[in-house]
C-alpha cells in the first residue's frame, strides 16, 4: 500500500473504526498504520511538549482501539514496561527513537502473574530479564508493533534535535495500567496511566 502523506486525524479514525468491525490482527492494523502516516501538521492539535517528562496526547478512545501522540523532548524516556496484554503500533510523525526490547526470564512473584484481566500484579523484589535488542524508528520506517509474546520495552528519545519526536501509538484494547520496571533496584509496580492532553485539551 502507499504511504496516504496527506491523510487527516479524522480519515485515520474512520479507518480504525471500519477494522474494528472485524477480527483485530497486529498484521492487518501495522498495514494500515504504514498506509496511513500521519504529519506533524495533521497532527498539530494533539503535540505538546513538556520539559520535565514525555507526554501523552489522546486524539481517539473507544471500546477497541485507543489513538494518542507522545511527544519527547532530548534526552526523556519511558521506564521498561508492559502492555498489560494489548496489541500496539508506532509510528514516527517527527525525529527517532530507539526502542530497546525486553524478555522476561523469572522473578520471586511468579504467582502475581496469574489474574484476570491484567498481565500482573507485580510487586518482585527479584526480576531477571534479558535485553534482546533495539530497534529505531524514524519517520517513513517500519512501524514498530507490540504483541502478546513480546510486551516488554523502553522508548528513549535518541534525537539531539531540539523540535522534540513525535510518535503515533495505537493500542488494542485501550491501556490504563501496565507494569514498570526498575531493573536497577530489582522491583516492578503497576503503573496507573493518564493523558497529558486529551482530544486537543491539557488534562486538569
Amino acid at each position: 500500500m502507499p504511504h496516504a502523506l496527506r491523510s487527516s486525524v479524522e480519515d485515520f479514525v474512520e479507518g480504525l473504526k471500519s477494522i474494528e468491525q472485524g477480527l483485530i490482527t497486529r498484521d492487518l492494523v501495522c498495514d494500515y498504520v504504514n498506509a496511513m502516516r500521519l504529519t506533524p501538521e495533521a497532527l498539530k492539535p494533539y503535540i505538546f511538549f513538556n520539559k520535565d517528562n514525555y507526554t501523552r496526547n489522546l486524539i481517539h478512545r473507544d471500546d477497541r482501539f485507543e489513538v494518542m501522540t507522545v511527544c519527547w523532548l532530548p534526552g526523556q524516556r519511558t521506564v521498561v514496561h508492559t502492555h498489560n496484554g494489548s496489541l500496539g503500533w508506532m509510528s514516527m510523525a517527527q525525529g527517532e527513537v530507539d526502542v530497546h526490547n525486553y524478555h522476561y526470564l523469572k522473578c520471586n512473584k511468579p504467582e502475581n502473574q496469574n489474574v484476570v484481566g491484567l498481565d500482573c500484579l507485580a510487586g518482585a523484589t527479584q526480576i531477571d530479564m534479558e535485553r534482546i535488542g533495539t530497534m529505531h524508528c524514524v519517520p517513513g520506517g517500519d512501524v514498530n508493533t507490540v504483541d502478546k509474546l513480546q510486551t516488554i520495552h523502553q522508548i528513549e528519545n535518541a534525537d539531539p534535535a531540539r523540535a522534540g519526536c513525535i510518535s503515533l501509538h495505537v493500542y488494542s484494547p485501550p491501556i490504563d495500567s501496565c507494569v514498570a520496571f526498575d531493573l536497577e533496584h530489582q522491583r516492578c509496580f503497576r503503573r496507573n496511566l493518564r493523558y497529558t492532553s486529551e482530544y486537543g485539551v491539557m488534562s486538569t
